[in-house]
């Protein structure tokens, strides 16, 4: 079996009035790379690369030769094309064409879950029976509580309330946008409205220097958090991360922000956090993603990844390791989770059953993808 063809588009959400924020950053809602992979036996996958940044510099290889290193390769063999594909990130040629190293290895992500997805379909199982099967149904959490500009309580308790009329039991919610007591009246805010029977996570979004994290995880103690997330700045975050979590019984988690396997395996050397949150979206696909679910387990770390708990939930339910997915559930926020895909995987009650169709038992809508997309390739 051989590669084909591959079709590419770019996926972007509709820009919104008023943009959600982290502490410091816009979200866009929605904003990915779509790699459709055809094969020599009529068996075609996709895959998708996740982006915060404009996909401008993704799409680039795709017009200027990035197809021409695929077709022709074999999809049944995922780790030869990634290593090809990772190499570019040392190549003079790609340097050349200004293909940069992000974009080399976004753009891998997808490809290597598109050729993921026709290996299950070539095999008959879904991914996450080929990756172990440990469980088939998975927690789920909501991620909610952005800052916005001009929103105040009710509109932070109405937002929050329509996740709990979704059925949620665990939220995810922004901090670090504003100064701590600021941000810690905030917090205790929605724990108030999620009352005490519902499960908070807290996302700094690598915004607090170590001094303020360190008060931080003293004054959220009395909020009960299952974890803290990225909390320590990106220029030392791994030293900081180890020297915080050597101070407090709340879990510490991180890895979204890595770029490669390397970065998340040096956090874990590093004894820096108790929960991984890779993406396959944005960097390795599920060929690295494989291995760090491994090295979690090895470590006693668990993992929970960051975005897209459609594709995550393959990974997440083959490992002991698998803790829980992230899931977007305003449709203004995220309208790629309620439209990209043909009857995707129901949350219910805070649980999700994995999909059981071959491959990664997603079915793309086109009518989304006419919606969303810009065809590129």
């Amino acid at each position: 079996m051989r590669i084909t063809k591959l079709e590419v588009w770019a996926l972007r959400g509709p820009k919104i009035a008023r943009p959600h924020w982290t502490a410091h950053f816009v979200v866009p809602a929605g904003n990915e790379l779509l790699v459709k992979m055809h094969t020599s036996e009529g068996i075609t996958g996709f895959g998708l690369a996740t982006s915060y940044t404009p996909l401008d510099p993704l799409l680039k290889p795709w017009k200027s030769g990035y197809a021409d290193l695929i077709v022709g390769e074999s999809p049944l063999t995922p780790e030869k094309l990634y290593q090809k594909l990772f190499a570019l990130t040392t190549s003079k040629v790609a340097n050349e064409k200004g293909w940069t190293r992000e974009a080399m290895i976004r753009c891998s992500a997808a490809v290597d879950l598109a050729c993921w997805d026709i290996m299950g379909k070539v095999a008959g199982l879904p991914l996450y029976k080929m990756f172990g099967g440990y469980r088939d149904e998975l927690p789920v959490y909501a991620t909610c509580g952005y800052y916005r500009e001009g929103k105040d309580d009710n509109e932070l308790k109405d937002e929050i309330q329509m996740m709990m009329d979704q059925g949620h039991h665990s939220y995810k919610v922004k901090t670090g946008g504003l100064s701590l007591k600021e941000d810690i009246k905030r917090l205790e805010f929605i724990r108030s409205v999620l009352g005490d029977d519902k499960e908070l996570m807290v996302d700094v979004n690598r915004a607090w220097d170590l001094r303020t994290a360190i008060k931080g995880v003293k004054l959220l103690k009395p909020l009960r958090p299952r974890w803290l997330e990225e909390p320590i700045r990106w220029e030392d975050d791994r030293r900081g991360l180890k020297l915080l979590s050597q101070q407090t019984d709340i879990p510490i988690s991180g890895g979204e922000s890595e770029i490669t396997s390397y970065g998340c395996r040096a956090m874990i050397e590093e004894q820096a956090i108790q929960i991984l949150q890779f993406d396959v979206t944005m960097y390795g696909g599920f060929t690295e993603g494989k291995k760090l679910a491994a090295l979690c387990e090895m470590n006693h770390v668990q993992v929970a990844p960051h975005h897209d708990c459609f594709i995550h939930s393959h990974l997440v339910a083959s490992t002991p390791a698998g803790l829980i997915l992230e899931a977007f559930c305003d449709p203004e926020r995220d309208p790629m989770q309620a439209e990209l895909f043909e009857d995707p995987p129901v949350i219910k009650n805070g649980m999700m059953k994995v999909p059981e169709g071959p491959g990664l038992g997603l079915t793309l809508s086109e009518r989304a993808v006419e919606k969303f997309g810009e065809r590129v390739l």
